[in-house]
């Protein structure tokens, strides 16, 4: 009891707020992940040898062609895949303990809301079972709602919404456990380029409020180039990191960049890492 009690007071410190001090969030060791082969042959590699540094605060993309491991290398940082060897700390704790103690947030393709509740009961159901006072989850529903631009929709169910909107609910939902690191797995890659535009300035603006680490994994060069700070670019057979692109475009960030010199060279330089596709 005294154990829970504790774990709930940390919980309920966090802070959207907090100075963000550069310091190293996630070490990437030598990882390699390897899975059977259906037909009973060599072990097929989908991973080798990663070595990556990410910075608290710092916004990542992961980019690269399907089959390069770029969700195999989210998964096994959010503790959803084990690694065949190597070694990720995540602020000297390994990835089973960072999710034990609920500071990552993950964000799929699909919202995976449940039709019969509300966007507010979507978004405060981790905390209806991490036990959270009644008062708080109230109190953060609202906050996250407001914070994603859905305030007035929080009566609605999620057949009531457009695909845009569900995703929004699927970001607050994940916020709404105050993660220090929200993974984020091709998350706007089922919406039409209008909507997926606005999702980018959206996104951008919750992380510039919320203060929080972010990998982006995704297949669209321009996309994975507007959001981030670094773009690490992965390669296929077996997955690898072929390239880091730092991406010096001045933040704040809006749409008319993209039409920007600089960032069309970016993009250039991304398409032209990658390696054995």
């Amino acid at each position: 009891m005294a154990a829970a009690r504790s774990m709930e007071s940390e919980f309920l410190s966090r802070d959207f707020s907090a100075p963000v001090t550069k310091e190293t969030e996630i070490s990437i060791e030598n990882l390699s992940v390897k899975f059977p082969d259906k037909d009973g042959g060599e072990p097929v590699a989908a991973l080798r040898d990663v070595n990556l540094e990410i910075k608290q605060g710092e916004f990542i993309s992961l980019v690269g062609p399907s089959g390069c491991g770029k969700t195999t290398l989210l998964r096994t940082i959010a503790d959803l895949q084990q690694p065949s060897s190597g070694k990720i700390s995540v602020r000297g704790l390994s990835p089973r303990e960072v999710r034990l103690q609920k500071k990552y947030g993950i964000v799929f393709q699909s919202p995976v809301l449940y039709d019969w509740r509300t966007v507010r009961r979507n978004v405060c159901m981790p905390m209806e079972l991490m036990g959270l006072p009644k008062k708080y989850r109230t109190a953060t529903v609202t906050e996250m709602l407001e914070l994603v631009g859905l305030y007035d929709f929080g009566k609605k169910y999620p057949h009531e919404l457009s695909g845009g909107m569900q995703q929004r609910v699927n970001i607050a939902r994940a916020l709404a456990i105050k993660p220090e690191i929200l993974l984020m797995d091709e998350p706007f890659s089922a919406l039409d380029e209008f909507t997926k535009e606005k999702l980018h300035e959206d996104l951008l603006t919750i992380w510039s409020k919320t203060n929080k680490t972010i990998l982006f994994v995704t297949h669209n060069i321009s996309e994975a180039v507007f959001l981030a700070d670094r773009v690490v670019v992965m390669s296929p057979h077996p997955g690898r990191i072929s390239a880091v692109v730092d991406v010096n475009i001045p933040r704040p960030r809006a749409l008319k960049d993209k039409n920007a010199p600089e960032f069309n060279a970016l993009v250039a330089k991304v398409r032209n890492s990658f390696e054995g596709v």
